[in-house]
């Protein structure tokens, strides 16, 4: 065992963590499992405390990344849970398939990705990547290796995506690729005045494109409250492969205050907006600076000070959803905090088999706020309750305070989790909205 900082990306409480390289001894060792010790770990990029066991230990998962088989005929891909999203579309750059629902960083792993039911720019079309799982290995801790699929260990199937890791450790997963021109795209940015301008974009192009996303200028206000630029993407055949790269330069230290924020964020969204809003002209984008622009950047969250950041991410259904959207602006400029980070897409009505997946038809809206302690919390706490006036949600992977009620309300289908989590597996997120504290 090593200890050492584990951080998730908030870095909401930075500290060392008791950390073991998984081994599968280890949990095949203890009999009966120790209640709530392990939790699976796979490279920290969950915003909140869904990946951390402050009681346990975890288990480091990346030392366990081959791939196991690659069918170019058929698009189906099986490789261990440990394997990073860069690690993966290397391999697949000149094969004509590509990952189908991808987030938006590459440094995440399969396992990861599978365990929150990640979403993409393509809800619409793909759904979550559970839709493409197609069966999986899950190590219980009474030393049982499961095959789980659609049609096998089909409960523990539905609970193991977006189930967290708290139903076992993901060995495996064979996952169904889509065929692709290149994994280049042809990106299309038009820029908007307002929030009603933007939603009637994304109700019209989304359909027609394979990925669409909105970046929202969030301190814009008056008549201007919701403008932005709309980024549309398609896969397009040119001749030259991409370059999955590391960042290519990194914040070297965390500085004492955030610089994400005040005049810093007025100038970038200023500029951001301007630069972009006079680049409508389709280009061939490389997957990075399409999928990933943020990676170029390494240690990126460290931008927003010591204290650490907050995501809030919301599920809205289109009844109702529209109005929230606009109150959530109003209500981030009433409480002064500016999000560096605002996102808007659409989510489509493909159901995910995860129990808890995040997504539900309607819209999404990510918001991302320095770490001001109570003051924040507070502005949290009110995108929550307008969240769950309309039947929303709130995004567990990217939460770190939510209330349990909060958590309840979105997430119907919890204790279902709860009576199939492996007994030796709990979070610290598990933990709070399921009111475990005294186990």
């Amino acid at each position: 065992m090593s200890v050492r900082e584990t951080n998730s990306w908030g870095r909401i409480d930075t500290r060392p963590r008791d950390i073991v390289d998984f081994d599968l001894d280890l949990l095949e060792a203890h009999t009966p499992p120790p209640q709530g010790q392990y939790l699976p770990f796979g490279n920290g990029r969950s915003y909140g405390d869904s990946c951390l066991n402050d009681r346990g230990t975890l288990l480091d998962s990346r030392g366990r990344a081959s791939i196991l088989s690659l069918d170019l005929e058929t698009g189906i891909l099986r490789a261990e849970s440990g394997i990073l999203l860069l690690e993966l579309l290397d391999v697949l750059k000149d094969s004509g398939w590509f990952v189908p629902v991808i987030p938006g960083t590459k440094f995440v792993t399969l396992g990861g990705m599978v365990a929150n039911d990640i979403h993409g720019k393509n809800h619409g079309h793909r759904g979550t990547i559970g839709c493409h799982v197609r069966q999986f290995s899950l190590l219980r801790s009474d030393g049982e290796h499961l095959v789980c699929a659609p049609d096998q260990n089909e409960e523990l199937f539905n609970a193991t995506i977006g189930g967290m890791g708290l139903t076992g450790y993901i060995e495996w997963v064979e996952l169904s690729l889509i065929p692709v021109a290149s994994h280049q795209v042809l990106e299309t940015k038009i820029p908007f005045d307002t929030l009603e301008e933007g939603l009637a974009l994304l109700a019209q192009e989304d359909p027609e494109h394979e990925y669409s996303v909105a970046w929202i200028d969030s301190l814009a206000t008056g008549n201007k409250l919701g403008r932005g630029i709309m980024m549309l993407g398609d896969h397009v055949e040119v001749s030259s492969l991409p370059n999955y790269g590391e960042p290519i330069i990194s914040v070297p230290f965390t500085p004492p205050i955030p610089l994400i924020a005040g005049p810093v964020l007025s100038a970038f969204n200023k500029l951001y907006y301007w630069r972009n809003a006079n680049l409508q002209t389709p280009q061939v984008s490389s997957p990075d600076s399409f999928f990933f622009p943020l990676d170029a950047l390494g240690g990126w969250n460290r931008l927003y000070g010591p204290d650490g950041l907050h995501q809030h991410q919301c599920a809205l259904p289109f009844e109702g959803g529209e109005a929230v959207l606009r109150r959530m602006l109003e209500t981030c400029h009433e409480a002064n905090h500016g999000s560096f980070l605002t996102v808007l897409k659409r989510f489509g009505g493909i159901k995910s088999p995860g129990l808890l997946s995040f997504p539900m038809e309607g819209f999404t809206l990510t918001l991302d706020f320095p770490n001001r302690g109570e003051t924040t919390k507070e502005l949290l706490e009110k995108l929550d309750k307008l969240t769950l006036e309309v039947g929303g949600r709130v995004n567990p992977y990217k939460d770190s305070r939510m209330r349990p009620e909060t958590f309840r309300a979105g997430f119907k289908h919890w204790r279902e989790i709860e009576r199939l989590r492996d007994p030796a597996m709990m979070s610290d997120f598990w933990r709070r909205v399921s009111r475990q504290d005294d186990t």
